[in-house]
């Protein structure tokens, strides 16, 4: 029964509807990323290497075994050519990454900077601003009355 009181109070919490979300949106961006790496970047990537296809470069370790047409033995190969071609995928992924989350970390610092009147600032921060802006007028007050004291 406490299982069940602890899944419950998670559930509740919203802590569940934000990893479904977060699964959701990751998936989606996953996809765009995908297409991105390859059908924007990779393309002018294989322009500057004339077209090579990495997945295919291979060391043959042994060749394939054929005899009346049938492969008896299959090639051994060390296929490093696939290798490559994930790690620019990676590279061009975490750069991409990277760049999408600077661009979301400026917006929140604009949209939180409450001079700022060309993003729309979130309430939270208009009432911390608000609350910040009351304090300091009702210390200032407090001590030009201890002054005059």
């Amino acid at each position: 029964m406490k299982l069940i009181k602890e899944f419950k109070e998670f559930a509740v919490k919203g802590n569940m509807i934000d990893i479904a979300i977060g699964v959701i949106i990751g998936a989606s961006f996953n996809k765009v990323i995908d297409v991105l790496v390859k059908q924007i970047m990779m393309p002018p990537l294989s322009m500057l290497t004339n077209g090579i296809n990495f997945s295919e470069k291979r060391i043959i370790l042994n060749d394939a075994i054929i005899e009346n047409g049938e492969e008896i033995a299959k090639e051994v190969a060390i296929g490093y050519g696939l290798f490559i071609e994930t790690i620019l995928d990676f590279t061009i992924i975490a750069a991409t990454v990277f760049l999408v989350v600077r661009a979301m970390n400026r917006l929140k610092r604009r949209a939180q900077n409450t001079k700022d009147t060309t993003v729309e600032t979130p309430k939270e921060i208009e009432i911390l601003t608000k609350i910040s802006d009351l304090i300091e007028a009702q210390n200032s007050f407090l001590k030009k009355q201890r002054k005059s004291a």
